[in-house]
């Protein structure tokens, strides 16, 4: 382990926090790699009196990297995974933005300053030629419901001994890959937690849109029709 040598003396830069995130946001943290990415973000803000930040800048940050590598084996996946978890607690939003040169994801502290700047890009005002993908700031993303109303309503009453779980998928996967586990369990009148886990767990491995083609291929395979000469040739075979 390295140890730290200490606050060289003199004048120090400071980097101001707010007191809520001590008070309301810091209890309720409980992942290394998204506290690290939202501090880190808290102090960039400061250091570069910016409200945006984006994906290409923060894979950039050598001190930001270096950071995520000694608690992750893969620090570029954990950077993903700790913005991932800062946007679904709402402590940070994000923006698919396009823009002359290419496609760029940027992030905001989920603050005064941060909300407005998510603004400015989706009215076009900062050279943004447009906005895509989920707005973690809208209204509709707030009324999402979560992981725990989605059990109760599709399911039944959720025990105790599950509600460690839910949590943690509710941290680890997007709302929308949530909600569309919970419709396809209902579609497939598999009403059990476990059922769910696994579609998460595919549209993880698969990726969501390769999930989907891949179960709507295979439902397809399950329900082929045949002609009469087809089923008659089938069956001589």
């Amino acid at each position: 382990m390295e140890k730290f040598k200490g606050f060289p003396p003199g004048d120090l830069k400071f980097t101001s926090v707010p007191d809520i995130f001590f008070a309301k946001l810091l209890p309720q943290i409980d992942n290394l790699v998204e506290l690290k990415v939202i501090l880190h973000i808290l102090w960039l803000r400061q250091r570069d009196r910016k409200q945006i930040v984006s994906l290409a800048e923060l894979q950039s940050d050598e001190t930001l990297i270096a950071g995520l590598a000694i608690i992750a084996p893969n620090p570029f996946d954990a950077l993903q995974d700790g913005l991932q978890k800062g946007i679904q607690r709402q402590a940070l939003l994000h923006a698919q933005a396009e823009s002359d040169d290419g496609p760029h994801q940027l992030y905001f502290l989920n603050s005064e300053g941060g909300r407005i700047a998510l603004e400015k890009i989706k009215a076009g005002e900062m050279g943004v030629v447009a906005v895509t993908g989920a707005d973690m700031a809208s209204p509709d993303y707030a009324q999402r419901p979560n992981i725990f109303e989605l059990y109760e309503a599709n399911i039944g009453l959720l025990s105790p001994i599950l509600a460690d779980e839910l949590k943690d998928a509710e941290m680890t996967y997007p709302p929308g890959w949530i909600e569309e586990a919970f419709k396809i369990a209902v579609e497939n009148n598999v009403r059990k937690w476990s059922y769910i886990r696994a579609v998460l767990e595919g549209m993880a491995t698969e990726g969501k849109e390769q999930y989907g083609k891949n179960r709507q291929d295979s439902q397809k395979d399950s329900k082929r029709w045949y002609t009469d000469e087809e089923f008659n040739t089938l069956i001589q075979h």
